[in-house]
């Protein structure tokens, strides 16, 4: 054989015993060590509760560097600003901010409207807002400015509350308009003062995980609810009809039945100016869509559209040979600010409260969103005051709430935008449109408005196809879905969120409340435990029963926990527990008895022998002669009274004399109960006083109870409430599901236990 030929036999061999070894290890391989309760896990691990610091010894600190860290903290542009690297952003900043205010001009001029207030107050919220969150936001893609579902949410406030039908002229029965906008914005800005208010306090006191409570199905639910309000609002401009302001549940029900009663007073010539204008506003978006690669920038067809309606509306007279609907005058320049109606906050307070959380919640969905996407952080705390910000100074110059753009935010972000600079860049741009060409628009069309409203709900309308996803998926979020939706559409925007969120709440409670219960079998040749009805390899191990629920045990599912239990152990534990009381109680009474007639016996043998002595004149040995069998009758029957009344009181005694097998009563197939507490992440008194009844009761039965899993912190609060005692101590509550069963195995309750079935695990 050739040396060449033998190495590689050699190595061969080599690498077969390797793999034969590894494959041995692998089979052979486990853990020893010893049985651990929870008082030797302390002692080995040397548990040691932790110390809470005092947070606000720190906020009390004074330094310069916590100064300057508080500075740079509530005012971010500090931070970034002085590294922004000019030469690699500037440019697409630039473009980004162009292209973001090409669309937020068609856009807050329609928003405006779906507020119910004048077009040009549309603009100032596109200004201010949007330069104050550029100097506190965190994100660095969204754009802040009008937004239709916080506008439809205005609207319903405005309204509601200055309704035409207080604002009618007596003459022709006309409504003054003047006046009637004039309200409608002193409420508007007083709204905005107020969520801002709501917004800035929320995030100093950190409370921007309240946005936790609106799951993304609640939000996409709402949303889609106010997406169909915010179309059939519009409808009024579209068709050129004058409807009543309505509010309230049910007020967009009234609605679309009073649009389809007065649909034959329709004006042709808005309808025609509305279609035509909402046919070349899709045709533009299906190109930018399909030429999007090929195109710098997408094209601006609300802008061009805007433009070129105008100047159709201007040429040929739309409104005086149609008789369409145009925007009417807009003032050119800046209003000074105004002071807030403090007047009104009591009636605003509930709907400020529900648009600073729906505009929170929304603009921090999508500032996460980017902010993964391009690998920064969004601190939510620090959006909520920089949105409270934004629309409190706004709310002093006559702005309405506002909050970010799904559209305008992917414009920015698609075209370049790298900071807020392309945002601060987007509200000059508003600026200069504001000063010098905001009147310029006087003679646009209402019904172009409502077509661009109408058209760029397209991407919330599309959450209709949510329906599908979250049936295949969740039905339980589905029906959270679903009756945002209803509630929503049924109780308007207000009501409707607080429902919605209700429901939400009380969907949990109602899913903790009916958990999954399990019995556990051991996995073969493992230390897992799964539930025996799903894992059909699972076996219980004789003699213990492991039980698990699948959610926390609190007040709201403490009985249910409770009688599952007892359910699920194969055996009536109250009736047996019953059935032993009444036995006991039976043998009681039955000793009582015994006793008494053994007293009255004896009471009677010595009155009787007393009386002999005294009056019998025979002699001893003549009663004895006469009377023997007699006497030997009665002291037999006086010593069974006595030994049977003596063995009672020893069964009394004696630990056997009350046991289920000692009363002829069923026994448990089990010795020991161990339960699985890995899922509790609290507990309440209900808790406590729950489990101490389950210690009690199994024990009644001659069950011993374990407990496993448990993690510090529900250790912590069950030393805290006082569960452990004489009986119930650290050396029942064990580190695992399977020390616990092994050691149950090792101490049995009732019997010796079989070595062979300790081994097997």
């Amino acid at each position: 054989m050739e040396p060449s030929e033998a190495s590689g036999q050699r190595d061969t061999q080599a690498l077969l015993s390797t793999t034969q070894e590894m494959e041995l290890r692998r089979r052979d391989y486990h853990v020893e060590r010893p049985l651990l309760n929870q008082k030797q896990l302390e002692e080995l691990g040397r548990w040691s509760s932790v110390t809470g610091t005092h947070q606000w010894r720190t906020w009390l600190q004074c330094s310069h560097a916590r100064a300057r860290a508080l500075l740079l903290q509530y005012l971010p542009v500090l931070a970034w600003l002085p590294r922004y690297p000019v030469r690699d952003w500037l440019l697409g900043d630039l473009l980004s901010g162009l292209s973001v205010a090409i669309m937020q001009l068609p856009q807050g001029l329609a928003y405006a409207l779906l507020a119910g207030l004048p077009p040009v107050f549309g603009l100032y919220s596109s200004f201010y807002p949007v330069f104050i969150y550029f100097l506190f936001g965190t994100s660095r893609h969204i754009s802040v400015g009008t937004f239709a579902v916080m506008s439809v949410m205005v609207g319903s406030v405005t309204e509601s509350l200055a309704p035409d039908e207080d604002f009618l002229q007596d003459l022709n029965s006309t409504v003054n308009e003047t006046a009637r906008d004039a309200a409608r914005v002193q409420l508007a800005s007083a709204l905005s003062v107020l969520v801002g208010l709501f917004q800035v306090g929320l995030g100093l006191v950190h409370f921007g995980f309240v946005v936790t409570y609106l799951s993304e199905p609640l939000v996409h639910g709402y949303t889609t609810a106010a997406s169909v309000q915010v179309f059939i609002s519009q409808l009024k401009y579209v068709f050129g009809l004058q409807l009543s302001s309505r509010s309230g549940p049910l007020s967009i029900i009234y609605t679309l039945l009073e649009v389809c009663w007065k649909l034959p007073q329709s004006v042709v010539g808005t309808m025609v100016t509305a279609l035509v204008a909402g046919v070349v506003l899709v045709v533009v978006k299906l190109l930018n869509d399909k030429l999007q690669q090929h195109l710098p920038l997408p094209i601006p067809g609300e802008l061009l559209t805007l433009i070129g309606a105008t100047g159709i509306s201007y040429g040929v007279g739309l409104k005086h040979r149609f008789g369409v609907d145009v925007v009417g005058d807009i003032p050119a320049g800046l209003i000074p600010p105004v002071a807030p109606n403090s007047q009104l906050f009591a009636k605003l307070v509930g709907n400020a409260f529900a648009i600073a959380v729906v505009g929170f919640a929304i603009a921090i969905s999508l500032g996460k969103i980017f902010a993964l996407r391009h690998g920064y952080r969004v601190d939510s705390n620090q959006e909520l005051v920089a949105l409270g910000l934004s629309n409190l100074i706004g709310g002093v110059f006559q702005c309405f709430p506002v909050s970010c753009s799904m559209s305008r935010s992917l414009v920015q972000e698609s075209t370049g935008g790298n900071t807020q600079v392309a945002g601060a860049v987007s509200s000059l741009f508003i600026l200069i449109i504001i000063v010098k060409l905001g009147e310029l628009f006087q003679d646009l069309p209402k019904a172009v408005l409502a077509a661009a409203i109408i058209v760029n709900l397209k991407g919330m309308l599309m959450q209709f196809t949510d329906i599908c996803s979250l049936w295949k998926a969740n039905r339980m979020d589905l029906l959270i879905w679903l009756v945002t939706f209803v509630a929503t559409i049924l109780l308007n925007l207000d009501l409707g969120l607080a429902a919605a969120v209700a429901f939400s709440l009380l969907l949990v409670v109602f899913r903790t409340q009916l958990p999954h219960y399990s019995i556990l079998g051991q996995v073969p040749d493992t230390d897992i435990y799964r539930d025996v009805a799903e894992y059909s390899e699972a076996r219980e191990v004789p003699g213990v029963k492991v039980f698990r629920s699948s959610a926390t045990v609190y007040f709201a599912n403490a009985e249910l926990y409770s009688d599952t239990l007892k359910q699920k152990c194969g055996i009536d534990v109250d009736r047996l527990i019953s059935r032993k009381k009444k036995l006991l109680k039976k043998k009681e009474l039955k000793l009582k008895r015994l006793l008494k007639e053994e007293k009255l016996q004896r009471q009677a043998a010595a009155s009787k022998g007393t009386s002999v002595s005294i009056n019998a004149n025979t002699s001893i040995r003549d009663i004895e002669s006469n009377n023997m069998e007699g006497s030997k009758a009665k002291v037999s029957a006086g010593k069974e009274l006595e030994d049977t009344a003596a063995s009672g009181q020893e069964d009394a005694k004696a630990p056997d004399g009350s046991t289920l097998k000692a009363l002829g009563l069923p026994q448990p197939d089990f010795h020991s109960l161990v339960l699985d507490l890995g899922a509790l992440s609290f507990v309440d008194t209900v808790c406590l006083k729950s489990l101490k009844n389950i210690f009690r009761d199994f024990r009644e039965i001659e069950v011993e109870v374990y407990m496993a899993a448990c993690h510090t912190p529900v250790v912590t609060q069950l030393e805290a409430g006082h569960f452990f005692d004489a009986s119930i101590t650290k050396q029942h509550l064990f580190a695992s599901v399977h020390d616990a069963v092994v050691f149950a195995l090792q101490h049995p309750r009732s019997g010796p236990v079989s070595p062979v079935s300790v081994t097997q695990l």
